[in-house]
């Protein structure tokens, strides 16, 4: 996570490195740093799981060719978490939610949030394993299982995006 970080912070040009000298303005671009570190990994987050709501719809258009209509439902369920999981991402504040206006995070609190970060590019990797499943399951009796379980990922998506979000309400209370 900190690979994100560091890159935004390597590639700033040399007026802003002679403003962090100034007193109480490094503050302000460690955080605007932080916020343009947290906008491009949830963009990350967010265009991997596009791939992953289209392998949805395309799972969905299979299923219907193989005579699966009475399954469409369960997987349009999951294919609404995952839409729902990358709405929340894409428009949630930058920057930790905006805490860093008001708050000082400490280093251990900022490697929390990159725990919480790592789960959400992790959750990929789940959803398209649980899809890979349905897809080899299509015209099985496993296909139910299969859809289930990927519903269950993807809603695990949202309840950890919501768990970060609650984290960082923490961080800001303490």
């Amino acid at each position: 996570m900190s690979d994100i970080f560091d890159k935004v912070v390597g590639e700033q040009d040399f007026i802003k490195k002679l403003f962090a000298k100034v007193p109480g303005f490094k503050g302000y671009i460690e955080r605007n740093d932080r916020r343009m570190s947290d906008k491009l990994l949830r963009e990350q987050v967010a265009l991997a799981f596009e791939s992953q709501y289209q392998r949805v719809s395309a799972l969905q258009r299979d299923l219907i060719s193989h005579g699966g209509l009475a399954y469409i439902d369960d997987l349009e369920a999951a294919a609404i978490k995952i839409r729902q999981f990358i709405d929340r991402v894409r428009t949630a504040s930058y920057g930790y939610a905006g805490l860093f206006d008001a708050v000082k995070i400490k280093e251990d609190d900022l490697a929390q949030v990159y725990q919480f970060d790592l789960k959400l590019l992790e959750l990929d990797d789940a959803v398209s394993h649980a899809m890979d499943n349905v897809e080899a399951s299509i015209g099985t009796d496993g296909l139910p299982a299969a859809i289930k379980n990927l519903a269950t990922i993807s809603q695990s998506c949202v309840e950890t995006f919501n768990q970060r979000s609650d984290m960082l309400k923490g961080i800001a209370a303490s």
